[in-house]
């Protein structure tokens, strides 16, 4: 995981400071969540080599795109499930096992789709909520 340091923040726009932010942030809950990188394109729908060219920190994702959009779900979906499971091994294990009330798929098969991702984030925000 990569720290953002304050001072090189300080030399971007705030539209890069939220570019730079988001990118690391997408970057650093797939990798706690054994995101592959390949699965990351999917959920994203970019392609593997925009995902590469991501990890090697010549790509940030921009504002106004469908990927921005999706990372932020993403992103907000590890949030909510770390909050729930605290740590990154139980929230790997959650996201590969059965759930019944997401119809009995896992919920990282769901991710593959913008209506999974959302499916997800919803159940998440609802099980949340009843706590």
């Amino acid at each position: 995981m990569t720290a953002i340091s304050i001072e090189s923040l300080g030399a971007l726009s705030g539209s890069d400071q939220e570019e730079v932010v988001l990118t690391k942030a997408l970057r650093n809950a797939a990798e706690r969540l054994g995101i592959s990188p390949g699965l990351l394109a999917k959920i994203l729908g970019v392609s593997a080599s925009t995902v590469s060219r991501l990890y090697a920190g010549r790509y940030r994702l921009k504002p106004m795109r469908k990927e921005w959009e999706l990372a932020l779900l993403f992103v907000r979906l590890y949030r909510a499930l770390f909050a729930l499971v605290g740590g990154d091994a139980d929230a790997q294990r959650w996201l590969q096992s059965r759930n019944y009330e997401l119809g009995g798929v896992t919920p990282l098969a769901l991710l593959q789709s913008v209506d999974g991702l959302t499916r997800v984030l919803h159940y998440l925000d609802a099980y949340r909520a009843r706590l």
